[in-house]
């Protein structure tokens, strides 16, 4: 079956090829028909040789994905053949540590994620666990499925770990990205009054996306100054939270001035640049920072609900799908920032 394989660590090491079919599935194991898979900013980076997090080599690329059963494990109780479901990205956790007893198994140290530690889903089948499965409501297409994980990464950040947004809060937002887009999803469903898009000359029509979907206001950095924009909204001291989907470590710098006393920075990118600057303003202002990572069943449940009760429309993200045959040309319209969100589509 064919598979996109990032086989180097050199710029654009990624190519297509030709790997052998899963065996038949271990007990509590199914074996998921790829029907859909969201590309991954991620996935770029990768594409790209600029990852900051540990991967093995050769890997099969792709974490956000749903399908259809084809062929399930014995003890396999909940699920079926032909059953379509979305699968979350923790492949294997050790089911041992504090971590995975206390329910918390995306800390797990020993967690292999799909599309980074374990070959991914950029290909036809994927071996999952039951415990990561999860029913696709029948009102939900393939297409907004595959982007389930993406959607629980900001639902966790924004609800899960950030203690409040209230009707009345500012919430700024780096990076018109996918994660950023989720944000905004998930801050504009949180009650939030100004909603604040910040990108850069490259995310012109990212930022209409935003515009379109509920930012209250978007700005270009690279042509504007953000907190000018920031401080006249509300009493003007800054923004109640700021979330970092942007990935660059600079962001954290641009945070520190934007948010208000007392206020939150949730960081979700990940950046390998060093930081070059300190942190005395996180001090001064008594500002919470805090990163987040992954997400967890019941997480994965709720973003199912949104997209199922239409709470959370991802027509506008979507901006093409692709075959897997053509996932370069995916890729590349992701990084230019034509679309939101690829989606890859593998051959049948």
């Amino acid at each position: 079956m064919e598979a996109l394989i990032k086989y180097g660590r050199d710029d654009k090491n990624v190519e297509l090829r030709d790997i052998p079919q899963p065996p038949d599935p271990k007990p509590g194991d199914v074996v998921v028909e790829v029907r859909a898979g969201g590309v991954c900013g991620s996935d770029i980076h990768m594409w790209r040789n600029q990852q900051s997090w540990a991967i093995t080599l050769p890997l099969v690329l792709g974490h956000e994905f749903c399908g259809t059963i084809a062929t399930v494990g014995a003890g396999v109780e909940r699920f079926k053949v032909g059953d379509r479901v979305a699968v979350e990205t923790a492949a294997e956790v050790c089911g041992n540590c504090a971590y995975c007893h206390s329910g918390d198994y995306n800390q797990c140290p020993h967690r292999l994620g799909y599309g980074a530690l374990i070959d991914g889903s950029f290909t036809q089948y994927v071996t999952a666990r039951q415990a990561i499965l999860h029913h696709i409501p029948d009102n939900v297409s393939f297409e907004q499925a595959s982007l389930t994980e993406p959607i629980c990464v900001a639902y966790n950040a924004l609800v899960e770990k950030t203690p409040v947004v209230r009707p009345g809060d500012t919430v700024v937002i780096q990076g018109p990205g996918p994660i950023g887009m989720m944000a905004l999803f998930a801050a504009k469903l949180r009650g939030a009054s100004e909603i604040v898009m910040l990108g850069t000359k490259v995310d012109k029509q990212r930022l209409a996306v935003a515009a379109d979907i509920g930012a209250t206001q978007t700005l270009n950095i690279d042509e504007a100054d953000p907190l000018e924009l920031v401080r006249s909204l509300g009493d003007g001291y800054g923004a109640d939270l700021v979330v970092d989907c942007s990935g660059v470590s600079i962001a954290l710098k641009q945070a520190m001035v934007l948010v208000r006393p007392n206020g939150i920075i949730t960081k979700i990118g990940w950046g390998p640049q060093p930081l070059g600057f300190n942190l005395d303003p996180l001090v001064q202002k008594a500002v919470t920072l805090q990163g987040c990572f992954s997400h967890l069943y019941s997480t994965w449940e709720r973003a199912l609900a949104l997209l199922s009760s239409g709470q959370i429309d991802l027509t506008p993200i979507i901006g093409g799908v692709y075959p897997l045959g053509e996932w370069e040309e995916a890729f590349e319209q992701m990084e230019a920032g034509v679309n939101v969100k690829s989606v890859l589509v593998p051959a049948t």
